[in-house]
């Protein structure tokens, strides 16, 4: 089975959550024989920025013409993107809440898989058929507040969104979700909170371990 574990925070495991759940899933999945898990650190890759230099490549590549530093890295860092995407059967992720969403370097991960033809395409009717129904994910999500109640829910755009996108827009079955929340705005029961959920975490990790795709 191959893994792809999505690292989307640069910040030490000591200092943040979603780091110390990153480290707790990769110890939970070592030296499994039936797993090939790969990571890919947004923070390390190369990830220009998606904008208008994307598209010009794009139009050169099919012109003909020679193209920019910046147009050639961006062209490199989508189909790496794609690539470990498509080689992958479980894709997890590991990311933040920040000011209400995901980060930035996450942010652009997606803007380069999120393609017609890769993920999803539409029929003669214009409806959207998932492409990646073939594949399954697992979101590992930190966010220092509570967002599970009534009230906040709605505001939370990290997990909605993930789920909203490899979920709903990709076909991705989601087979394990695993959220620590409130250890920011209830430090005095933040070590059993963080401990309870990086035991879910692991938990995760060797249930994976123990099945097949």
């Amino acid at each position: 089975m191959n893994v792809l574990v999505v690292k989307a925070n640069n910040r030490p495991a000591a200092e943040a959550v979603s780091s110390k759940m990153y480290e707790t899933f990769m110890e939970s999945v070592k030296g499994a024989e039936n797993l090939n898990v790969n990571v890919y650190d947004v923070y390390a890759e190369d990830t220009p920025y998606f904008g208008q230099e994307l598209f010009d490549a794009f139009g050169k590549v099919q012109s003909g013409e020679e193209l920019t530093d910046i147009e050639q890295r961006l062209l490199a860092a989508k189909q790496k993107a794609m690539d470990a995407l498509t080689a992958a059967d479980v894709v997890v992720f590991a990311f933040p809440l920040w000011n209400l969403t995901i980060p930035a370097k996450l942010q652009t991960f997606i803007d380069y898989v999120y393609a017609a033809g890769f993920a999803f395409k539409f029929d003669a009717e214009g409806n959207m058929i998932q492409l990646m129904t073939d594949k399954k994910a697992i979101l590992l999500n930190a966010r220092g507040g509570v967002y599970s109640t009534p009230e906040a829910a709605s505001s939370e755009m990290a997990v909605n969104y993930m789920r909203a996108v490899f979920g709903g827009v990709f076909g991705m079955e989601i087979i394990d979700e695993v959220i620590i929340e409130g250890h920011n705005a209830m430090p005095d029961k933040a070590a059993s909170i963080i401990e309870e959920g990086l035991q879910k975490v692991a938990a995760a990790g060797k249930k994976l371990v123990a099945q097949t795709v």
